[in-house]
């Protein structure tokens, strides 16, 4: 079993932070998409669709997209539970994640897409764009922070991939895209710092 990976992407360190949690060590090879390493031939043919992370199976299979890999391994190991132990909990947990995903995670991708350097000459940037989702990105920081109140998660009351969604989309956000979280956002803050903490954040 490995793991095609690229330690600067963002979807790859959803999947490392989830294993951490689980405490999972699966072995890794750096794919560098900046170079244009995962539109080879041989990559695509691991994955069609180009995109990290990819999961080799031990029967030369191949499993793509952070969310499948990741409910992969929620199903060989279910503790400590990230996904939902019950059909309820489940949806509860992929409702945050997918909200997550679509309003923040998203925004903040085409923001970096568009408006940074590093991808200048691999695709037609439209840098007004580009700042209107980093604009809808900071936007839905305000409605997280609403929606987090005095929640100790995202999901709930305990830490689930949603967190961890949001967590990698802030910190690339604040990294790749120009993102600035407003110190206001007493409750964003809040939960930051205490997600930030936790060992598997370093991943």
């Amino acid at each position: 079993m490995k793991i095609y990976d690229f330690a600067l992407a963002p979807n790859p360190r959803r999947l490392r932070i989830f294993l951490a949690e689980k405490g999972i060590k699966v072995p890794n090879e750096q794919i560098n998409i900046f170079e244009g390493k995962n539109r080879t031939p041989e990559f695509l043919a691991k994955n069609p669709a180009g995109g990290l992370p990819v999961l080799e199976l031990d029967d030369g299979s191949h499993l793509a997209e952070s969310v499948a890999i990741r409910r992969y391994f929620e199903g060989l190991h279910p503790e400590p539970n990230l996904m939902g132990k019950d059909l309820r909990e489940q949806v509860e947990i992929e409702m945050w994640n997918r909200r997550v995903e679509l309003n923040l995670f998203g925004p903040v991708s085409r923001a970096f897409q568009h408006t940074n350097p590093l991808f200048k000459g691999r695709l037609q940037q439209f840098p007004d764009y580009g700042a209107t989702q980093l604009a809808t990105a900071t936007q839905q920081l305000k409605w997280l922070d609403e929606q987090i109140g005095d929640k100790p998660f995202i999901a709930g009351k305990r830490y689930t991939i949603a967190d961890i969604t949001a967590i990698v989309a802030i910190e690339f956000g604040e990294q790749m895209a120009g993102l600035k979280v407003d110190p206001a956002l007493k409750n964003l803050n809040r939960w930051h710092q205490s997600v930030a903490s936790r060992p598997s954040a370093k991943a």
